[in-house]
């Protein structure tokens, strides 16, 4: 059995904006989720101050990341 290693670029706490939505504040990851499926999806979830929670991507390997949609750290 190969064991895998994902490559997340978020974890829960961290503090975060979005490049393209500046108008949604700043947010807090508040939850990570990840497949137990091997080669499975990991997701967070962000609770933006202005907008709400959102749920992204949070494999840096995936076209589809956080990281590529405009998510950066503060």
């Amino acid at each position: 059995m190969r064991s895998e290693a994902r490559k997340l670029y978020l974890s829960v706490g961290e503090e975060v904006v979005h490049l393209r939505h500046p108008e949604w504040g700043a947010g807090k990851v508040v939850e990570e989720m990840n497949s137990t499926v091997p080669g499975g999806i990991s997701m967070v979830k962000i609770d933006f101050k202005n907008a709400g929670p959102k749920t992204f991507d949070n494999n840096i390997g995936s076209l589809c990341c956080c990281y590529h949609a405009g998510i950066r750290r503060l």
